[in-house]
């Protein structure tokens, strides 16, 4: 059974250090860019900028994707999981999504 559910950013269930993990995927072409962190208040500034806003664990404050690259992440869609406890964001990338300049974070592979 598919249900549609909206709610508030502040019911999602974040870990004990107030984050939930957003995966970042392509809108057109379904591929994954990248994996990062977001706290209730990031996530209330992606939802009033349309961009993606994230909380750097190691650096301990907010970024929005792009500012310093030019490479902005613009919010088509964002769903969270079963457990409410993670995100899916679904955006139109300008540039690359990796600091490496990679197009996706994912371009390397186990052997």
């Amino acid at each position: 059974m598919t249900q549609k559910a909206k709610l508030r950013p502040e019911h999602l269930k974040y870990d004990k250090n107030g984050l939930l993990p957003a995966i970042v995927q392509d809108y057109k072409t379904g591929q994954v860019l990248m994996l990062a962190y977001m706290n209730l208040q990031s996530l209330k500034k992606t939802l009033k900028l349309g961009k993606t806003c994230f909380w750097s664990r190691s650096r301990k404050e907010y970024w929005v994707k792009g500012a310093t690259s030019g490479n902005f992440q613009f919010v088509k869609t964002i769903a969270f999981d079963c457990d409410m406890d993670a995100l899916l964001i679904k955006v139109r990338q300008i540039g690359v999504a990796c600091h490496t300049g990679n197009r996706s974070c994912f371009y390397r592979k186990i052997k």
